[in-house]
């Protein structure tokens, strides 16, 4: 079953992405005809999830112009501003678990386009279950191995983490406030046997350039 409940990661920096950045968070880019962060949110609300947390930093202010509480899309947006300088991806998750309470939850970082199916939440003894994708020309050696639907730290076929997850959490629960990133808070709970994953269905592009924004715009139109 997918998760209730949802978390954009909208608060970077977007810096491989300016000068389109320097006054326009990188979730609000235009791509086909509309912000990234509302293909998003349209996908969230078709999967029946409207109760949606944003995180922000960077221009905030842009983004809770942009989209208010969420109605006007058909979800209940629960913002967590960070400040001046973003948590990074861990540190903002810890910083949103109040949102979320004892269920799992998905997180979407919110500065990718794609149609991959929203992953389920980690089954029982797990604390996540993520969605793989192939590698992508500018991120040859991947991120992760996959064996037998575990998550594996070294595999002979390596695969490209997408960016969304679904998350019990525990998985976040003891780490203290702050700073934190995501990868060794995934490396150690993948280690214990504790990470799921699938590799996702369907298309799948990191704009993190604006070449890549660009070419999408193109196979957009």
């Amino acid at each position: 079953m997918i998760p209730r409940r949802a978390l954009l990661l909208a608060a970077g920096k977007g810096e491989r992405m300016r000068p389109l950045t320097l006054s326009t968070p990188k979730p609000l880019l235009l791509v086909g005809g509309k912000p990234l962060i509302v293909w998003h949110l349209e996908r969230l609300v078709a999967a029946g999830i409207t109760e949606v947390a944003i995180n922000t930093s960077w221009l905030a202010e842009r983004l809770h112009a942009a989209l208010g509480d969420g109605a006007a899309f058909g979800v209940r947006i629960h913002w967590c501003d960070e400040g001046l300088e973003p948590l990074e991806t861990a540190g903002g998750i810890r910083n949103a678990l109040s949102f979320f309470g004892s269920e799992p939850f998905l997180v979407v970082n919110a500065d990718v386009w794609t149609t991959l199916a929203l992953p389920h939440a980690p089954s029982p003894g797990r604390l996540a279950h993520l969605l793989l994708v192939p590698n992508p020309p500018q991120h040859p050696r991947g991120d992760f191995g996959l064996e037998c639907g575990e998550l594996r730290l070294t595999a002979p076929q390596r695969y490209t983490f997408s960016g969304i997850g679904a998350y019990h959490p525990a998985l976040f629960a003891a780490l203290a406030p702050g700073r934190r990133a995501l990868r060794p808070v995934l490396d150690r709970a993948a280690m214990a046997g504790r990470i799921t994953a699938q590799i996702g269905e369907g298309a799948w592009v990191d704009v993190g350039t604006p070449e890549r924004l660009a070419d999408l715009a193109a196979t957009l139109a």
